[in-house]
C-alpha cells in the first residue's frame, strides 16, 4: 500500500509527517486501498465510520459503539469468565439452502440435560421452525452468527434463560428490537449458545453493530450477566482453575501472563515477582515455565532467568487443536484402533479412500468443517474441508476419495496446446477435432464443452474473449485454472465412491465399488484396519457373483463375467426403473448413448452404482447418471446427452453445462 507523506515543520523546528493520498496508479486505486483498509480494521475489531454511514442509523459508528465504551467497568479479576464468537455473513452469492443447512445445525439432534432434543427458540420464547426463519431472512443483506460460551455454563444450567437475558441486555446497548433464533448445545465438555441474529432492525434497516461492540461489548456482557447469576469466582475456584492450566497443552491465560512479562522472550522470575504479588499465583507460573520446559517451549538460562520459544503461542494453539482433533477422531471411531495419517501436507499422499467415518463442524462461526476418513491403508485421517465443500449428500459410511487440491484439468490443457501466441480459436480446434474417428465421438460438442470452460475462466478474469470463437489466454493458463478449482473446491475434492458402506455392497444388484476394485485387481489394500474389512467384503462380495452366474472359482482364483460392471448397472436401473413406474404409473424410457434426453428434474436416486436424475417429460421418465453440476436444478427443464462416462447437460435457455 503507498501513501504520499508530505513534511511540515512546527515551531519546534522538528518535522512531522503529514499522510497525504495515495499515489494515483489509475481509477481502481482509492476504491482498493479504501477496501484494503476497512478490511484491516474490522479483523483488529476497530469500527470504521466509513462503512458505518452508509447505512443508518444512529451514530456513524455503528450501533452499540456507546455502548461499548461502558461495558467491562465493573468486570474484576474476581469475575467470570465467556467467549463470544461473532461473525458478519453476507448473503451476496450464498445459496438459501446453506442458510437452511446451518440452521440445521443449530438444531442438530443433541440432547439436552433433561433428555430431550435441542430445538431453536426465538426472542418471544416460542419455538420456531427452521425453515420459515430461514425463507423470512433469506433476501436480507446479512446476518449474525454468534457463539456464547460462559466458562461456567453447567452452574448456570439454564442456559435458555441466560440467552434471553443477554440478548435483551444487547438490545438495550443497540437501541433496537432483534430478531434471533438460538439453541443451546450440551454435546461437548464446554455447553455453549448458537445464536442467529437478524440482519434488520426494528425500523426493517439493514443492523450495523460498531466493530468494538462485536469485538468486546458483547462479551463483556455475557460475563457480566455470569457473574450476576453466579456471584463472583471464590478464590479457590481460581486457584482450581489455574492449577489445571499447569499441564495443558494448549493456550491458556498462564501462557498470556508469561507473555506479558516477558521482554524479548526473554523473562526474569525476580521481574516477575514484582509483577505478580500472589505468591500462589507465582508458583503456578513458574510451575507453567517448567511445563513448558518438557514440552521444548523454554529453555532455563539461569535459575532465575528463562527463554521463550518466539512462536510458543502459535505451537501451543496447535497442540491444542491436535488434541481436540485426537479426541474427535475417538469418538468418530470407537474402539477401532487406528494410526493417524497426515494429509495437507507436503509428506501426505495426494489423496485418499477410504471409509467416511464422520463429518461435521470444527468452528460453526466460521463455517469450518471436517472430515474423517477411515482409509484402506489402514490409517484414519482428519480432513478440514471449507465451506464451499458440500458435506450435506455425504453419508456416514460411503466410501469417499478425497483428494488434496484439484488437479489440472485435461480440457485446459488441451486449449494450450491449440493456443497459437497465446490466441485459441475455436474453428481451428474444430477442424482437429474432426479427425478422430473414435466410436461415439462428437467433434462440435467436445469443442463446446471447452468453450463453456473458458466462458468460466473469463468470469473469473482469467481468459479474455476478443470475439466469437476467439480467445486470449495466458501462458500458464492450466496453473491458473488449477487455481481457480482450489479456491472454487476450498482445497479439497470430495469424491463419492458409493453412497453404500462395503456390508451392503456386499451383496446389492449393482455394480458397486466393491466390483470396480475386482475389475481393476487392485492390491494396495492394507492388511490391517479398514483395508483388512474391504478385503473381507472382497471375499464375500466374490461369493455373491458365483452364485448370480456372474463370475466362475477355479480354485483359488475368480473369473469375472465379460462386461460385468455394464451387467450389473442395467439390472440396477430396470430394478429401480420398475420401483418407479409402480409409483408414479410414468413409462421408462432408458438411455441411447449419443441420443438427448430432456425433462423436468424431479431427484435423485441413490443406487448401488452412485446417484441418477430422474428426468421427467410427463410421459415417461429416464435415469442419467448425477453430476454436480446439476445440483440445486430440482424442477428445471434439462437436456442431458451422454457419450461413454461425459455426460453434458442444458438448461432451458441457458449456457449448457458439462461434467
Amino acid at each position: 500500500m503507498l501513501l504520499g507523506f508530505a513534511m511540515s515543520r512546527d515551531r519546534e523546528g522538528r518535522f512531522r509527517p503529514r499522510v497525504g493520498p495515495p499515489r494515483d496508479r489509475g481509477k481502481a486505486t482509492r476504491p482498493r486501498l479504501i477496501a484494503r483498509v476497512i478490511r484491516a480494521a474490522s479483523r483488529s475489531g476497530k469500527s470504521l465510520g466509513y462503512r458505518a454511514a452508509r447505512a443508518r442509523p444512529g451514530t456513524r459508528l455503528g450501533r452499540g459503539h456507546a455502548a461499548a465504551q461502558l461495558t467491562g467497568r465493573a468486570l474484576g479479576p474476581r469475575s467470570r469468565r465467556a467467549i463470544v464468537k461473532f461473525r458478519i455473513v453476507r448473503h451476496a452469492g450464498i445459496h438459501p439452502s446453506a442458510l437452511r443447512e446451518n440452521l440445521g445445525y443449530i438444531e442438530r439432534e443433541v440432547v439436552q440435560p433433561d433428555g430431550r432434543r435441542a430445538h431453536l427458540e426465538a426472542e418471544d420464547r416460542e419455538r420456531i421452525d427452521a425453515e420459515s426463519f430461514a425463507r423470512r431472512i433469506e433476501n436480507d443483506r446479512h446476518h449474525f452468527k454468534i457463539i456464547v460460551s460462559p466458562e461456567d455454563a453447567t452452574q448456570i444450567g439454564d442456559l435458555k434463560a441466560y440467552t434471553r437475558e443477554l440478548m435483551a441486555q444487547v438490545e438495550r446497548d443497540l437501541g433496537t428490537r432483534l430478531e434471533w433464533v438460538a439453541t443451546d448445545h450440551w454435546d461437548t465438555d464446554n455447553p455453549h449458545i448458537h445464536i442467529l441474529l437478524r440482519g434488520k432492525d426494528e425500523a426493517g434497516e439493514d443492523l450495523v453493530i460498531a466493530g468494538n461492540y462485536i469485538a468486546h461489548g458483547m462479551r463483556h456482557r455475557a460475563a457480566e450477566l455470569a457473574t450476576r447469576w453466579l456471584g463472583p469466582r471464590t478464590e479457590r475456584e481460581i486457584r482450581e482453575s489455574l492449577t489445571r492450566e499447569v499441564e495443558q497443552e494448549r493456550w491458556t491465560s498462564l501462557d498470556q501472563a508469561l507473555q506479558r512479562s516477558a521482554q524479548d522472550s526473554r523473562l526474569d522470575l525476580a521481574v516477575l515477582s514484582d509483577a505478580v504479588r500472589d505468591r500462589e499465583h507465582r508458583a503456578l507460573l513458574i510451575g507453567r515455565l517448567q511445563r513448558l520446559g518438557e514440552l521444548g517451549l523454554a529453555e532455563r538460562l539461569a535459575p532465575d532467568r528463562w527463554q521463550l520459544s518466539p512462536d510458543f503461542e502459535r505451537l501451543l494453539r496447535a497442540m491444542g487443536e491436535r488434541g481436540d482433533i485426537i479426541r474427535r477422531m475417538q469418538r468418530a471411531l470407537g474402539d477401532k484402533r487406528r494410526e493417524l495419517g497426515a494429509f495437507g501436507n507436503t509428506e501426505a499422499p495426494e489423496s485418499i479412500t477410504g471409509r467416511l467415518a464422520a463429518k461435521g463442524i470444527i468452528e460453526p462461526v466460521y463455517d469450518r468443517e471436517y472430515l474423517i476418513v477411515d482409509g484402506i491403508d489402514g490409517r484414519a485421517y482428519h480432513i478440514a474441508a471449507h465451506s464451499r465443500v458440500d458435506l450435506r449428500e455425504l453419508p456416514v459410511g460411503a466410501i469417499v476419495t478425497v483428494t488434496n487440491g484439484p488437479k489440472p484439468r485435461p480440457a485446459d490443457r488441451t486449449i494450450a496446446e491449440h493456443a497459437r501466441d497465446g490466441i485459441y480459436r475455436t474453428s481451428e480446434h474444430l477442424a482437429v477435432a474432426r479427425d478422430d474417428v473414435r466410436p461415439g465421438h462428437d467433434p462440435e460438442a467436445f469443442v463446446e464443452a471447452h468453450v463453456r470452460r473458458l466462458e468460466a475462466l473469463r468470469r473469473a478474469c482469467i481468459v479474455e474473449r476478443l470475439e466469437e470463437g476467439v480467445w486470449r489466454v495466458p501462458k500458464d493458463l492450466v496453473e491458473r485454472g488449477r487455481a481457480y478449482d482450489a479456491r472454487r473446491s476450498g482445497g479439497i475434492q470430495v469424491e463419492v465412491k458409493s453412497y453404500f458402506p462395503i456390508e451392503r455392497q456386499a451383496r446389492a444388484v449393482g455394480a458397486t465399488w466393491l466390483d470396480r476394485l475386482l475389475v481393476d485387481q487392485r492390491d494396495d489394500l492394507s492388511a490391517t484396519g479398514f483395508g483388512a474389512e474391504v478385503r473381507a467384503a472382497l471375499a464375500e462380495r466374490e461369493g455373491f457373483l458365483v452364485r448370480e452366474g456372474l463370475a466362475q472359482r477355479r480354485r483359488q482364483r475368480i473369473t469375472l463375467a465379460p462386461n460385468l460392471l455394464a451387467t450389473l448397472t442395467a439390472r440396477e436401473l430396470a430394478s429401480a426403473a420398475e420401483k418407479i413406474q409402480t409409483e408414479t404409473g410414468l413409462v421408462y424410457h432408458p438411455v441411447v448413448d449419443g441420443e438427448p434426453v430432456s425433462g423436468v428434474l424431479r431427484r435423485s436416486v441413490v443406487l448401488a452404482g452412485g446417484r441418477s436424475a430422474m428426468l421427467d417429460d410427463g410421459v415417461g421418465f429416464s435415469l442419467v447418471p448425477w453430476r454436480p453440476v446439476i445440483e440445486g436444478r430440482v424442477g428445471q427443464v434439462l437436456t442431458a446427452v451422454t457419450r461413454g462416462d461425459h455426460i453434458s447437460w442444458t438448461l432451458s435457455r441457458q449456457r449448457g453445462m458439462s461434467r
